[in-house]
């Protein structure tokens, strides 16, 4: 017998959001750039671009460059990264929620660094929290759990009693490593590809805020 998808709620000291995919989409950018860069590196861009999402930018540049390359290699990605804006918009839902939050603890963790994560939200309208973890801040990146682990740090509490919201495959690996009950979103990968996250749901429009948590819209 057919009926509604179920709701559930799930109770938490604070909520660690990943930002690019998850609360704000820049993938077009992102993909043009990247593609571009392989291509004046002599890499393949479909090889280089594939798994790239949601890791910080050096460690992809690593996998394809001698260590010697690595600092100005990334340097000039991320440069190319940042002389466009276009198609950055927020997300369905993430405006909603974000404004929803009320006294519940919350953080950004990305692997974006500093200056990108400025110039992103700012022009998704996307309103940052006190704490945020970017890529400068932890030694290794996604899927790595130290950004999340730091987040919870600084928000002072438990990485297990914490919900990580991501997009990615390699951050849900880091939010269950760092202890985390991992929410997956379908925006920027097929639903099966995340399939190691506690729950999935469509976007943010399917999420609300509660006192005490998140509630979940699961159909």
């Amino acid at each position: 017998m057919g009926g509604r998808p179920p709701t559930i709620t799930l109770s938490c000291a604070a909520v660690l959001f990943d930002v690019d995919g998850t609360l704000v989409d820049s993938t077009p950018l992102v993909e043009r750039a990247g593609r571009e860069w392989a291509a004046e590196y002599g890499i393949d861009p479909d090889v280089f671009m594939a798994g790239a999402h949601g890791r910080r930018t050096s460690d992809r540049v690593a996998e394809f460059l001698p260590a010697e390359q690595v600092r100005e290699a990334t340097a000039r990605l991320d440069a190319m990264e940042a002389t466009s804006t276009d198609g950055i918009v927020a997300l369905p839902g993430v405006l909603e929620l974000l404004a929803d939050m009320g006294g519940l603890p919350h953080a950004f963790v990305t692997s974006m660094d500093r200056a990108q994560l400025k110039v992103r939200t700012g022009v998704a309208g996307v309103p940052s929290p006190p704490v945020v973890v970017t890529a400068e801040d932890v030694p290794d990146g996604k899927p790595d759990p130290s950004g999340y682990l730091r987040a919870a740090r600084l928000l002072g509490v438990d990485p297990s009693a914490c919900v990580v919201v991501e997009d990615a495959p390699a951050g849900i690996a880091a939010g269950r490593a760092a202890g985390a009950t991992v929410v997956a979103l379908v925006t920027s990968h097929p639903e099966e590809s995340l399939a190691e996250a506690h729950h999935v749901v469509r976007d943010l429009s399917r999420v609300r805020a509660t006192p005490t948590g998140l509630r979940l819209d699961l159909g």
